[in-house]
């Protein structure tokens, strides 16, 4: 398949230079460092959701008192 990328100038020259001191064309290089990347570890789907990050002792209850106390202000009807 054929397609059109844009990747930096400096990112370009580095990897045709790479290529060529393997030996590879650009295509071939390219190929091949895809491959690799793909190879490396995924996300397995029981990492995702992500857990909640660890909050400081009374943070929760503090949230939990701000958004009680903003809730206290809205009228039942102005949710209709």
């Amino acid at each position: 398949m054929k397609t059109t990328v844009e990747i930096p100038d400096r990112l370009f020259r580095d990897a045709k230079t790479a290529a060529a001191s393997r030996g590879l064309s650009l295509k071939a290089f390219l190929t091949e460092a895809l491959k690799d990347k793909l190879a490396g570890p995924r996300l397995r789907h029981t990492d995702w959701p992500v857990p909640p990050p660890q909050l400081p002792k009374g943070e929760l209850r503090r949230i939990q008192a701000t958004i009680d106390g903003e809730f206290s202000h809205v009228e039942a009807e102005e949710w209709k």
